[in-house]
């Protein structure tokens, strides 16, 4: 006998749950797998992590690395934090002071949110943007206010930009290298940004998981590193994506020591701390020679370059990215009234997973007409999808 379904009681709902709903990207996974599918949807790797970091894994593990690392991260990777920096950017952090070692981007972001913003406060948000900057403002009760950025280089309009500032605005949130659509912030840009954060008294929260994925001569430059923005800006990045180590979940978040004590006051309670053997391992990535982020920054143009030629042979018209390593694709010529039917006929006809536009944006039927690929696949996975793309 079935039992009786059990009713929706809305008063056990938090009201800013109300309008979030399940992630697309991961939706798009599961039904990737239903219909074995090839994935190109979610970001993650099919190829291995680098051995060493892997057996760095093992070692600690082995040495009995397996208890609480301190709170805001083990020291050892702290340190190998403020080096890489200090190493790439001639940027100086605190790692006792200016540093949180937390569970990935995914968590700093919202830890950072939830640590500078007040209910009614206003944070910006560039679109198309990843799928998450939307659910975390409304889980820490701010409001939101988008700004485009226009194709094919998916820039943003200064003075549409300037607008969106007033004395409300807490935050911008930046993402560059960017996700969806591969755009890199030149200088010029950080500058203006910069200059409206200092002129209305803002913050730039930055996600920079995609820093050393970049192409074509583009030059990634955190923010922080612009005058005044230094003590303004809370910057947010992780292993996952320069090391191929998605399901490990380590990130930090760098910040001034005033910001970075709210900061690790909500991470803690969050989530107490990052897994050890993973942050031991962390240090030792980190310190990898720059031989490794030039290889890696060639081997995915290579990928890249794969993935839009073959799209553009099945009819798809690419936007060519600058960094990370997803393309925005427009879909017209296919003839389907929306993002979404196509993208569920590219999984159960075709069989390849992506991402409708339309969950990168806040009106959906701004990406109705787009359609996201990722290309962090080994090359015999692009192979087999372009077998598939015949099928279209």
């Amino acid at each position: 006998m079935t039992p009786p379904a059990i009713p929706r009681r809305a008063r056990f709902q938090a009201r800013r749950t109300e309008n979030i709903v399940e992630s697309v990207i991961r939706e798009m996974t599961r039904l990737s797998a239903q219909h074995n599918a090839v994935n190109l949807a979610q970001g993650f790797p099919d190829f291995p992590a680098p051995d060493i970091i892997k057996q760095a894994a093992a070692d600690a593990i082995a040495r009995d690395v397996n208890q609480y690392a301190i709170t805001w991260g083990a020291k050892s990777l702290r340190d190998a934090i403020a080096a890489k920096y200090r190493r790439h950017y001639n940027l100086d952090l605190d790692p006792e002071r200016e540093l949180t070692v937390c569970c990935g981007a995914t968590e700093g972001m919202i830890a950072s949110l939830l640590a500078v913003c007040n209910p009614g406060d206003e944070v910006i948000i560039f679109e198309p943007h990843y799928e998450n900057y939307g659910p975390d403002t409304l889980l820490c009760g701010a409001e939101r206010k988008f700004v485009p950025l226009r194709p094919p280089e998916w820039r943003f309009d200064p003075e549409e930009l300037r607008r969106a500032f007033s004395h409300r605005t807490k935050a911008i949130i930046l993402n560059s290298p960017g996700n969806p659509t591969g755009q890199v912030f030149d200088r010029a840009q950080l500058e203006f940004i910069g200059g409206l954060c200092q002129e209305f008294d803002a913050l730039a929260i930055t996600d920079e998981i995609y820093e050393h994925i970049v192409y074509d001569g583009a030059q990634h430059v955190p923010i922080m590193t612009i005058p005044g923005m230094r003590d303004r800006t809370i910057m947010v990045n992780s292993m996952s994506k320069t090391y191929a180590v998605t399901g490990w979940r380590v990130g930090w978040v760098a910040a001034s020591p005033d910001l970075t004590e709210s900061i690790r006051k909500v991470h803690d309670f969050l989530t107490v701390g990052a897994a050890a053997p993973l942050q031991a391992a962390g240090a030792i990535a980190l310190a990898l020679p720059d031989e490794y982020y030039d290889h890696l920054a060639h081997d995915y143009q290579g990928r890249r370059d794969m993935m839009i030629a073959m799209l553009e042979r099945a009819g798809f018209r690419c936007f060519r990215p600058r960094g990370a390593y997803y393309t925005m694709a427009e879909i017209s010529a296919f003839g389907f009234p929306n993002d979404v039917e196509f993208a569920r006929h590219l999984i159960e006809h075709v069989g390849i997973a992506a991402v409708p536009g339309s969950s990168f944006f806040f009106h959906p039927e701004e990406g109705a007409a787009l359609i996201r690929f990722c290309f962090c696949k080994k090359y015999e996975t692009l192979e087999l999808a372009n077998e598939r793309l015949l099928r279209i």
